[in-house]
C-alpha cells in the first residue's frame, strides 16, 4: 500500500533527476522522454529504497515505470519485504 510519504519521496527523487518542473503521480516518465532505459535501473532501486520492498528487476517493465502511481502498484505487486540490515 503506498504512504504519502513514499509518494513525496519518489516525487522529490525523480524532480531531481529529470529536473522537471512539475511532477505529479500521473505524469507520464517513460513515454515523454523523461526517464529512459538507463535510468531505470537507478529509480528501481530508488523504489525499493522508499517502499522498503525488494522488486526483482525481472518481474517488472518500463510501463511500470510510466508514473509514480505504477511504480508503488508494482513494488506492492511483485516486492517482498526487505530485509532489516543486520
Amino acid at each position: 500500500m503506498e504512504t504519502a510519504a513514499q509518494t513525496e519521496a519518489l516525487l522529490a527523487y525523480l524532480g531531481r533527476m529529470t529536473r522537471a518542473r512539475t511532477l505529479d503521480v500521473d505524469t507520464p516518465l517513460v513515454s515523454s522522454g523523461l526517464l529512459d532505459s538507463f535510468a531505470l535501473v537507478d529509480v528501481l532501486l530508488e523504489l525499493e529504497r522508499v517502499t522498503g520492498r525488494r522488486i526483482p528487476a525481472g518481474r517488472v517493465s518500463p510501463a511500470d515505470f510510466e508514473t509514480v502511481r505504477h511504480m508503488l502498484e508494482a513494488a506492492a505487486r511483485v516486492g517482498t519485504p526487505s530485509s532489516p540490515p543486520r
